[in-house]
């Protein structure tokens, strides 16, 4: 098994202070502080040097780091092929996602294994997707569940994890039930043009995404409100205040005066969620069985919540 000394070393790394990497691995900051200093003592290593009142890594340091993800990734596949062999399946699995993964991904699937392995623990995590990879790095989660914008590729070029695509969520509008097009059956951008519309503030992920739709068909959006949870734009637009978009993924629940339609034509804004893994844990007989009931319940939704918020 990886010695816990260099999976504390590796969290550093990830995240860069004794204080973070304590509050990811669940020691104090001093069995943090004492696990590096002993590992640098039995490898005969430098591997952290004093950066102000801080520490870093030394060259030597990066380089182990980043070699280890090799060596990690082969413990991955040994133990996922040790489990398949045996026929058995570990006896912790965490799992953690951002609220709506959370809430429509995890629970379904954590209610499930709770049926189909009753001696199973599981845990569900409510966590952003970069504080998921974190924690996978950490070895705190088994399983994520993450978004992926469409101009943020970063997960596909880390060594450390596998990602599996669940689907690609669309964003849908959102309107007043006495909207001018609430009786249409889907609605193009460009029909919304002019609307007061509501999103996040500049700088945020989302509101990149709405400018980026809008971009591509030409159209400069007038934002009249921000809002950063999706009840609270639904909120606002349930009280007439403009229009919105909302992720498949999020259920509008018969929002009072609010309706939901599918966007048509140029500039269709949707985001990536994938599950993400580490390297060489997929083929682990509980990650690939979780994967199954992920796609299978992100199928149902894809193709279902259109009519559940009818």
């Amino acid at each position: 098994m990886i010695d816990p000394r260099l999976t504390t070393l590796r969290t550093f790394a990830q995240c860069g202070t004794v204080g973070a990497t304590a509050e990811l691995t669940g020691y104090s900051p001093s069995a943090v502080s004492a696990q590096l200093r002993e590992l640098q003592r039995v490898l005969g290593m430098e591997l952290l040097t004093r950066d102000g009142r801080g520490l870093r890594l030394t060259t030597t340091g990066r380089f182990l780091v980043t070699g280890s993800d090799a060596v990690v990734a082969e413990w991955e596949r040994l133990r996922a092929a040790a489990l398949e062999a045996g026929g058995q399946i570990q006896s912790n699995f965490e799992i953690g996602g951002f609220s709506t993964a959370a809430a429509q991904l995890l629970a379904p699937l954590a209610a499930t294994l709770r049926t189909t392995r009753p001696l199973l623990k599981v845990r569900v995590l409510e966590v952003n997707p970069a504080r998921c990879l974190d924690l996978l790095v950490a070895e705190r989660i088994d399983l994520a569940v993450i978004v992926v914008m469409q101009d943020d590729e970063h997960v596909d070029e880390d060594p450390r994890f596998e990602q599996t695509t669940l689907f690609n969520d669309p964003l849908d509008v959102i309107l007043p039930s006495d909207h001018r097009l609430a009786s249409r059956a889907t609605v193009t951008l460009e029909e919304l043009a002019l609307e007061p519309w509501i999103t996040e503030a500049p700088g945020s992920a989302y509101h990149s995404l709405f400018a980026a739709a809008f971009t591509a068909i030409g159209v400069t959006p007038r934002v009249a409100h921000e809002a950063v949870e999706w009840e609270t734009q639904v909120a606002f637009v349930g009280a007439g205040l403009g229009v919105g978009l909302l992720p498949r993924l999020a259920a509008l629940r018969s929002a009072e005066n609010v309706i939901r339609l599918p966007i048509s034509g140029r500039g269709k804004p949707s985001r990536r969620i994938v599950a993400v893994a580490r390297q060489g844990s997929t083929g682990s007989p509980l990650i690939r069985e979780s994967m199954e009931i992920l796609q299978a319940r992100a199928q149902r939704i894809l193709t279902q919540q259109l009519k559940d918020d009818l």
